[in-house]
């Protein structure tokens, strides 16, 4: 494999920066691209963390870690700040992304126009069925995964994204490790073991959809009142005959981060 292979993490200040200010970066540099394209040259702290959807000390605090305070009674320079969020999301290069399972959601996944917008390329596309092999998606001949270690040396591959049923998961995830990837992009249901110095960023759709299910039930429980069904207060606890609702569960942007 080569030696001087590019990782994903990036150098220099964003070394220490928190998991969830990391989190948050790509969002702020979504709202600036949005404010740029509005021909806005300099926003706040409010207006750009409303834009965000974060309050304004939070995201003055993220940002801090990337050395970037803004000027008092003028706030951040549009263009400068989304030229520092790029740099610390390794954005100034176009990452070679390999994708492994093409069934449904590889196959919607490998035509997304999002990932070349925002510096990733799909370099190639693996599925261990021999009958796929050789068919043609969004431009790309689907390879089989055996031929998965010349590729991720070739096209100097960083980064994985696995898009296969969760009981091929794993072995997906232990051949891209040994082929050279060092970050993976699981939407398989499962959790994934990998070995230290590889990240691991878990999109589970079905959680997603039981986390809006829990909102959508809470809501449902007091629109029917303080008793709820039969008289028993549901997601909640009684308290001078009126429920107090539980706390939503805590979730990390329902995402899991494996392998730090």
């Amino acid at each position: 494999m080569s030696g001087d292979r590019p990782r994903i993490r990036a150098a220099g200040r964003t070394r220490g920066v928190p998991e969830a200010t990391v989190a948050r970066l790509p969002v702020y540099l979504r709202a600036l691209h949005a404010l740029a394209d509005t021909g806005c040259d300099t926003v706040s702290s409010e207006e750009l963390a409303v834009a965000a959807g974060v309050n304004s000390a939070k995201l003055r605090k993220d940002l801090s870690h990337l050395g970037s305070y803004g000027t008092r009674g003028v706030g951040y320079e549009v263009s400068l700040l989304v030229d520092q969020i790029s740099r610390a999301l390794g954005l100034t290069q176009r990452w070679a992304v390999v994708l492994v399972g093409v069934g449904n959601l590889g196959h919607a996944l490998a035509g997304y126009a999002g990932f070349a917008s925002r510096g990733f390329r799909i370099a190639a596309l693996f599925d261990a069925d021999a009958e796929r092999v050789g068919e043609r998606i969004a431009g790309l001949d689907i390879r089989h995964i055996d031929d998965l270690d010349r590729v991720v040396e070739e096209e100097q591959v960083s980064i994985g994204v696995i898009s296969t049923p969760s009981a091929a998961a794993q072995e997906v995830a232990d051949r891209l490790v040994e082929a050279g990837v060092t970050s993976i992009l699981n939407f398989a249901p499962c959790v994934l073991q990998v070995p230290d110095g590889v990240d691991v960023r878990k999109v589970d759709l079905a959680l997603e959809l039981q986390i809006l299910s829990f909102h959508e039930q809470r809501k449902a429980d007091i629109a029917k009142g303080p008793h709820g069904v039969n008289g028993t207060a549901i997601n909640g606890t009684m308290k001078g005959g009126a429920v107090t609702p539980l706390p939503a569960p805590r979730v990390d942007d329902a995402r899991e981060v494996v392998g730090q």
